[in-house]
């Protein structure tokens, strides 16, 4: 094929000397002779030397050029697939997912695997994007699911949300820097200790308790001692976990003060402590007579996870609140145990749909696929809270049924729906990328970084499971 070219170009030399550059890049793929247009090139450069081209400036960090030289190509041009790929990552380097999304099944090759290089930066840079964002929602959207993913590479982004306006971004970034094992080096976090919000305060307590920051101790010890609510019971667990063993007597007393929200605060903390003598403790606390408590002591066994919250928790199963019915059935689940099965059944028949939705998820965790009719028909209600609480009970099941019905909720009307759905599809597994790669266009900029999320979150669990011998 070289020599029939060689052959055609000496013809061509004969009549005109003009055709020996053209014939130089047919035969070799060089670039441009200096001097020419690169844009005359755009349409008839071998696919080749606009590759070399494009790897040249991408490699030179000049992401600007090559997008703005792929806007420029015709219409009717056919980029090679490694120039699309070039493309592709310039985009996302520019915080331009939404951009380079369309590109994706351009790259990919029809029939083959999803590539994970490609979706992983795409879906960071979708929610990375949005840190920023006008509008306050979308933020919160933005550092939740960068709190729940707790991404290392991500702490730059983190440190900024400390300072931002909004007391949730404020919050969320605190225990993203924890959740991202960042805490201990950051300067920004044990700064916010003294935030004029509460909950950024309480959040980064958590974060520097779990990292075990013992600089800090003296400001805790100070937060114990001078605040009288919620506060000082998250001072006192961070302590505890700094190694100060005699704080869980002061985290216990509070639970029996007569300040609810402080009973809640103290509740919640011995739950995820999970020390054995607290155990009484909890399980007296969903005999409290408000209402919000008796919910923390159903959660906070849920959490604990010891087969000695089942009977507590059956009473709680009984509360007179659909609240508390609720968060005990969910609790239910998370102890694993299959023998509680026939309580949660009868709980699908409870007046409040609600509750009907935590049972759901509670069977579905323990293995019981005979619910997903009740999970249809919740999916089917016209109140899109209870859509939203079928979506989310469908996130512990992982068969085609409850595939199909996320997929139906990833396209509901409503976004409230939508966006338990795409916040689902990243727990459960099967097929689900496709329909992730459907939720990053919608028309909620909230249900896309929720989806943006869960397919960091499938990405995640495939790279680990092929990474497996």
């Amino acid at each position: 094929m070289v020599n029939d070219t060689v052959s055609r170009c000496r013809d061509r030399i004969r009549r005109t000397a003009a055709a020996v550059a053209l014939c130089v890049v047919a035969v070799t793929g060089l670039f441009p002779i200096p001097g020419m247009r690169t844009e005359s090139l755009a349409a008839g450069t071998p696919a080749s030397a606009q590759d070399k081209e494009f790897a040249a400036l991408f490699k030179a960090g000049d992401y600007p050029a090559i997008v703005q030289r792929f806007q420029a190509l015709p219409k009717d041009a056919t980029p090679s697939k490694e120039l699309l790929r070039l493309t592709f990552h310039s985009f996302v380097k520019l915080g331009r997912g939404e951009e380079a999304l369309p590109l994706y099944p351009r790259i990919k090759a029809e029939g083959q695997p999803d590539d994970l290089t490609l979706l992983r930066p795409l879906a960071l840079s979708l929610i990375t994007s949005r840190v920023r964002d006008q509008k306050e929602h979308v933020r919160i959207a933005a550092y939740t699911v960068l709190a729940e993913l707790g991404l290392p590479e991500t702490g730059s982004l983190l440190e900024d949300g400390l300072l931002n306006s909004s007391v949730l971004v404020r919050a969320r970034a605190a225990e993203a820097i924890g959740k991202a094992g960042l805490a201990a080096g950051s300067g920004a976090l044990k700064r916010a200790i003294n935030d004029e919000a509460p909950s950024v305060r309480i959040a980064a307590m958590n974060a520097l308790g779990d990292a075990r920051v013992m600089e800090m101790k003296p400001r805790l010890v100070e937060i114990g001692r001078t605040e009288e609510g919620p506060e000082a019971i998250f001072a006192y667990a961070a302590l505890y976990k700094m190694g100060q063993a005699d704080m869980l007597i002061d985290i216990t007393n509070a639970a029996t003060l007569p300040d609810a929200e402080v009973r809640m605060a103290a509740i919640g903390v011995l739950g995820r402590l999970k020390r054995p003598s607290s155990l009484a403790l909890l399980s007296q606390a969903v005999y409290d007579p408000n209402p919000s408590v008796r919910a923390f002591a159903a959660g906070a066994l849920g959490e604990f996870g010891s087969a000695g919250g089942v009977a507590p928790l059956t009473h709680a199963l009984g509360d007179e609140m659909a609240m508390v019915r609720g968060v005990a059935a969910g609790s239910l689940g998370r102890l694993g145990l299959k023998e509680n099965r026939p309580l949660l059944q009868a709980l699908t028949r409870d007046p409040s749909l609600q509750v009907r939705a935590s049972a759901v998820e509670s069977l579905l965790r323990l293995g019981d696929s005979s619910v997903l009719l009740l999970a249809a028909d919740l999916a089917r209600n016209p109140d899109p809270s209870i859509r939203g609480s079928a979506a989310q009970a469908l996130s512990a099941a992982s068969d085609k049924e409850a595939l199909s019905l996320l997929q139906a909720l990833l396209q509901d009307q409503q976004p409230l729906p939508r966006l338990m759905a795409a916040k689902a599809l990243g727990k459960v597994s099967g097929p689900v990328i496709p329909i992730l790669l459907k939720g990053l266009q919608d028309t909620d900029e909230a249900v896309r970084i929720a989806a943006a999320g869960s397919l960091l979150q499938q990405t995640s669990r495939t790279a680990r499971t092929t990474r497996r011998p």
